[in-house]
């Protein structure tokens, strides 16, 4: 690929990682805290923990709060591409024939009872928003 094409494509660039979020944090310290508990599950992949900066034991596979971490990750990159609410609930829940996600839609709303991913993504973009941890699990 030419460098031509890669200044398209719609990457953010390594410094928009060193940003700070409206929490005070940086947008890097967001991510790779999240990156690193949904990688590092087995002894294998300790290296890559290390490198990154973490010293504890492999995490534990938790489905649900896997899927938290994957929704505030979504919520980080919404912020860190300056998506306002009303794009990033377009994203995630477009009318047809725009639909994103309509098979995760109908698959949640049949199993909870709800569009869940969209509700998470959601509230931890507000969080966020607000100045707050983008965490799930708090509040």
């Amino acid at each position: 690929m030419s460098l031509f094409i890669v200044k398209q494509l719609p990457v953010l660039s390594p410094k928009c990682y060193l940003e700070r979020a409206g929490n005070g944090q940086h947008f890097c310290e967001l991510v790779i805290s999240r990156v690193v508990e949904l990688s590092f599950t087995s002894n294998e992949l300790e290296g890559f923990a290390r490198v990154l900066g973490y010293n504890g034991r492999p995490f534990i596979w938790d489905v649900l709060r896997r899927h938290r971490l994957r929704c505030e990750l979504d919520a980080i990159f919404a912020h860190m591409y300056r998506l306002d609410r009303g794009e990033l609930e377009w994203i995630l829940d477009a009318p047809p024939p725009s639909a994103s996600f309509p098979t995760l839609k109908a698959n949640e709303i049949k199993r909870y009872g709800e569009y869940r991913t969209k509700r998470y993504v959601l509230a931890a973009y507000e969080r966020l928003a607000r100045g707050e941890s983008p965490d799930l699990d708090e509040g």
